[in-house]
């Protein structure tokens, strides 16, 4: 993520070159706080490479220079932006750079997807300064990969004096290389995920239903859905993409937040109204635990849930309170105006069963939310086969889920690719690596570009800048020196401030301060 020219001349003792006849010798360095491996394998065909089609990568970076002074601009009023008042508005910002907010937690998968995506970005980011520095006539001495304290990096090393005699726009060429093959690589993770349901379209349905990567122990949902489950609706609305899951259960807790005589619309022509029912025969209801009170709550006992009567404003309601079990009521026929409708009549009621039968809701405590979700099991070929129709298949199921909506929604790994095919070569995760390692890279590659475009001591920025400043021909060198400083001692501070306090405390700078 550096062009060590400059750190060569700041840093001459740190790297030790001796020069031999026919070649160089380099050696690594480790210590306490830094070590380092050092490659110079790639020296040759590189520089072959920028040499023989220099006419065409000169035209190409320098397009990237345009870039990199642009971006330079731009994230420093991200920077500044990182200090808005309001914590929404910066951690939005961070989420849309860095794939996830101060509050993520990150799985050792998510651990592992990121490694290998900063190794891939990392170089792609090196290569492009070592084919813009070759394109200029210069071969770089060698690429180096470092961890210094606990951060990674690299590098790629060229001979000071000769980057020093170039004129400024020659060498902004190579200095915004890196950060311009990162943002093409962003591009290019874009275009592939766009791409990505064409491609593997002869494998996989993509945007039909929604299937189950991982269930994590620790999920509410583990033990009732396995890897491989074909989830069909949440609440009857079916959802296609795992974008759509979030998005409705956020809808859903929103509208049981709502007073009981409210109704929220869910696009379109669908509402949502207060009151999910089942229309129970009322010979189950006279077979039904009846419960007792205690503490003014009608309590039931072991795994059965309390019911009582829809009220609805257009019948007399034979009041009726009544343990059941929950699993047996989710097969019967819904009433009440609670569920998904397409009338846009605010007084509509849908208390009416069929004669012998009444209308009965769960009692539910303030921020539960009872919530259906409708699976398929694909553990046989039978439940696997294309084309099966959800509502005759036996292997459909729904069971209830009573707690917080939002963290369910997020306990559960889902893709919206579903194998064609029981057997199928690539697996039923593949989709769902693929997709995230794409998504992955295409962060770690922008955060690069940000990172590096900073205004900062010993990233590309600073000699960005530097080169820059040689331009304004009308500035003394004192000037463009003291510039120079303040402008690397502002940057360096500021984004010191703002990443300690996305990454550490999570909080609006100007809350903790």
């Amino acid at each position: 993520m550096e062009i060590s020219g400059r750190r060569v001349r700041r840093f001459r003792m740190r790297f030790r070159r001796d020069h031999l006849t026919g070649g160089e010798n380099i050696e690594n360095e480790a210590s306490c706080c830094y070590c380092d491996l050092k490659i110079s394998n790639f020296n040759e065909p590189i520089f072959r490479l920028g040499r023989r089609f220099s006419g065409v990568l000169k035209v190409w970076f320098s397009i990237g220079l345009g870039f990199g002074v642009a971006s330079l601009i731009l994230v420093t009023v991200f920077l500044l932006l990182q200090f808005h008042p309001n914590p929404l508005f910066s951690n939005r910002l961070t989420s849309a750079v860095f794939g996830f907010s101060p509050s993520t937690r990150v799985s050792l998968s998510g651990i592992a997807y990121i490694l290998v995506s900063t190794v891939v970005t990392v170089s792609v980011h090196e290569l492009g300064h070592a084919l813009a520095a070759a394109s200029e006539g210069i071969q770089m001495e060698y690429i180096a990969v470092f961890i210094a304290a606990i951060f990674p990096g690299g590098l790629v090393a060229f001979d000071n004096d000769v980057l020093q005699s170039l004129p400024s726009f020659n060498a902004l060429r190579i200095y915004c290389a890196g950060i311009w093959h990162n943002a093409v690589f962003c591009a290019l993770c874009v275009f592939a995920l766009f791409l990505l349901p064409v491609m593997l379209s002869p494998f996989y349905k993509h945007g039909e239903s929604l299937t189950v990567v991982d269930v994590p122990s620790m999920s509410p949902l583990f033990g009732y859905l396995s890897p491989g489950d074909v989830i069909v609706s949440l609440d009857g609305i079916q959802v296609h993409k795992p974008s759509e899951w979030l998005e409705l259960a956020a809808i859903l807790d929103k509208e049981n937040s709502k007073t009981s005589n409210g109704s929220l619309y869910l696009g379109g022509s669908r509402r949502f109204h207060h009151g999910k029912g089942y229309c129970v025969p009322i010979s189950l209801i006279e077979e039904g635990y009846k419960g007792k009170m205690v503490e003014n709550q009608f309590v039931c006992p072991g795994d059965l849930t309390a019911f009582r009567t829809m009220p609805c404003s257009n019948a007399a309601i034979r009041e009726v309170s009544v343990c059941l079990d929950a699993k047996d009521i989710v097969k019967l026929q819904k009433c009440g105006d609670g569920w998904v409708t397409t009338s846009d009549t605010d007084n509509q009621s849908d208390c009416v069963c069929p004669q012998g039968d009444l209308c009965l809701q769960a009692m539910q405590s303030p921020g539960v939310l009872w919530t259906e979700i409708t699976y398929k099991r694909t553990s046989s070929q039978d439940c696997s086969r294309l084309g099966l129709d959800f509502n005759t298949s036996n292997c459909l199921g729904t069971f209830v889920f009573v707690g917080d909506l939002i963290a369910m929604s997020h306990s559960v790994h889902l893709t919206a690719y579903q194998p064609r095919w029981l057997f199928n070569f690539f697996g039923k995760s593949f989709p769902n690596i693929l997709e995230r390692s794409l998504t992955c890279t295409f962060h770690v590659s922008l955060a690069l570009v940000l990172l590096n475009s900073l205004p900062v001591y010993y990233l590309d920025g600073e000699s960005i800048l530097e080169s820059s400043l040689q331009s304004f021909t009308w500035l003394s060198p004192r000037k463009k020196k003291k510039a120079l400083q303040v402008c690397l001692v502002g940057g360096s501070l500021l984004s010191f401030l703002a990443f300690f306090r996305i990454f550490l405390l999570g909080l609006p700078l100007s809350r903790r301060w």
